[in-house]
């Protein structure tokens, strides 16, 4: 016979790696997501091409950042590193 659980309130979402690693908020709310051919195969690219690949570009389709939302649903609500503070001395 299985245990009762204990828990009350709401589950847990687990969040899709691949799209929390992809798309980033921006601080007015925007979602950005990054651009392909970033990780290898790289030497035979000139300056220019690889310099493009790293901008961020704005989403604008609202089915997509729809799809994004429902994916990682805790992308909104968290900094990625939320201890670190500006400005301060570390010891």
């Amino acid at each position: 016979m299985a245990r009762k659980s204990t828990k009350k309130g709401k589950f847990k979402l687990k969040t899709h790696k691949a799209t929390a690693k992809r798309f980033k908020l921006t601080g007015s709310g925007k979602l950005v997501r990054t651009k392909g051919s970033q990780s290898h195969l790289r030497r035979k690219k000139s300056a220019r091409s690889k310099r493009l690949y790293t901008e961020m570009l704005p989403v604008d389709s609202k089915g997509i950042t729809k799809r994004v939302m429902r994916l990682a649903p805790y992308l909104k609500k968290y900094k990625a590193n939320p201890n670190a503070r500006s400005g301060g001395s570390s010891k």
